[in-house]
């Protein structure tokens, strides 16, 4: 029987293949093709493979794959190296990351977020699952949680809910990442329960969606640009930065800056409400 890791294997390759074009790696067009991408075979014959094997791979037949071997395909492929990562993650060619037993209290998360405001903040896990937000954040994106949630995700909310389409400039760019960025840290956790019926779930919720995760894109966390339309603030134009927690490894950390003096000026206004001074 395949296994899941393995056919999601074979599903990465295939995807993978299927972007490589014949000229990108010195072959002749060679006329019409049934599939954009390379054929198996020429993928096999430029990574030094049989192709009866790599047929296999692609299958998701257990057999046996070196880091070698992993590398030539890799190669071949021209994977970036996140995709690489993932690669062998899927292939069970390396151990997965540990993972510490230990975890940051939640007071001292909450007063890390506390002190970064007026800066908006969220720490969230991998699956994008909100865990504790500063009030910052909270304020500034408060209209893109109005439907109903089984629980507050940043990526099923910017997928599912009309206003955050409607407020987030740069949907077109974000949403592919934020996708991608799930794929790689699914690679980790194939089979999971929790994971798999929520994946399931936001296929059938969002067409989006399930296009974008069966392209099996994956990325490293990057600086990015956020531009927003605040209904009271105008528009925003903020960087968003991934911070690790190193006491868990299933927690990011989420840190938005205003990428310049208006949206530092404009911020303020995206407040719902201000503490009374007190006498």
């Amino acid at each position: 029987m395949v296994s899941t890791h393995r056919a999601e294997l074979g599903d990465f390759l295939k995807a993978r293949r299927a972007q490589v074009t014949p000229e990108e790696v010195g072959l002749p067009p060679g006329g019409r093709r049934r599939t954009p991408g390379l054929r198996r075979e020429e993928l096999a014959q430029l990574a030094g493979v049989g192709v009866t094997w790599y047929t296999w791979l692609e299958q998701g037949r257990p057999i046996n794959v070196s880091g070698q071997v992993l590398d030539a395909v890799a190669g071949t492929l021209r994977l970036t190296d996140p995709e690489r990562a993932h690669l062998y993650r899927l292939a069970e060619a390396t151990p997965l990351r540990p993972r510490s037993g230990v975890c940051a209290s939640e007071p001292v998360l909450t007063e890390i977020l506390t002190a970064l405001d007026p800066l908006p903040a969220v720490i969230t896990n991998t699956r994008f699952d909100i865990v504790k937000s500063n009030d910052a954040f909270s304020d500034l994106f408060h209209d893109w949680h109005t439907l109903p949630c089984v629980h507050k995700n940043l990526l099923w909310c910017i997928v599912t809910e009309p206003l955050a389409r409607q407020q987030l400039l740069n949907y077109e760019d974000e949403v592919p990442y934020l996708v991608a960025r799930l794929r790689t840290a699914y690679g980790e956790h194939i089979g999971d329960a929790d994971w798999e019926e929520d994946l399931a779930r936001l296929r059938k919720l969002s067409p989006e969606f399930a296009e974008l995760w069966a392209r099996h894109e994956v990325t490293d966390c990057t600086p990015r640009p956020r531009h927003v339309v605040h209904p009271t603030a105008g528009e925003l134009h903020l960087t968003v930065t991934e911070l690790s927690v190193p006491a868990h490894p299933d927690l990011v950390m989420f840190v938005e800056t205003p990428t310049d003096a208006l949206t530092r000026e404009r911020l303020p206004l995206t407040r719902r409400s201000l503490e009374p001074a007190e006498a």
